[in-house]
């Protein structure tokens, strides 16, 4: 994979979404994935097929060369340096690093000795209001339960 062509689709197609004034879901929409995913096309993180680069591309107006970009297997490595530094991710970590062995000891009552899948797995991203008027987000991992091999 070309990383500096990888960059080059993130940031050529992060700033036509933003001067066409599209949305994650109305991308998501023209390929039939989610708003996550379909971004995470955008980002370099996912492959795509021919199909949903060829849309995307269109979409965005993006040359077909560097649209096809998409289709090539990824590089997966931390945008942000360890730990995070942008508020938002830190606070996703910070979650993780506080309440992680309250969410694991639940997670193992409930399913046995095992870990979530992070290659089968779905993330959903929804805002919710509670109370009503007081914006919330609620965010869901939804990841395959892989049982530790007994042997």
């Amino acid at each position: 994979m070309n990383v500096e062509k990888r960059q080059q689709l993130a940031t050529e197609a992060l700033e036509a979404k933003y001067q066409l004034k599209l949305g994650w879901p109305q991308l998501a929409e023209a390929i039939g994935r989610s708003p996550v995913y379909t971004a995470m096309l955008i980002y370099g993180y996912g492959q795509a097929s021919k199909e949903e680069a060829e849309k995307l591309g269109a979409m965005l107006k993006l040359p077909s060369e560097l649209a096809m970009e998409m289709t090539r297997v990824p590089t997966r490595v931390p945008a942000q340096p360890w730990p995070p530094t942008d508020p938002f991710i830190y606070r996703l970590y910070e979650a993780v690093m506080l309440y992680g062995p309250v969410y694991k000891d639940v997670a193992h009552e409930i399913f046995g000795d095992g870990i979530m899948s992070a290659i089968d797995m779905s993330v959903d991203i929804v805002k919710v209001e509670e109370p009503a008027g007081v914006p919330r987000l609620e965010m869901t991992f939804n990841g395959k339960w892989l049982q530790y091999k007994k042997y």
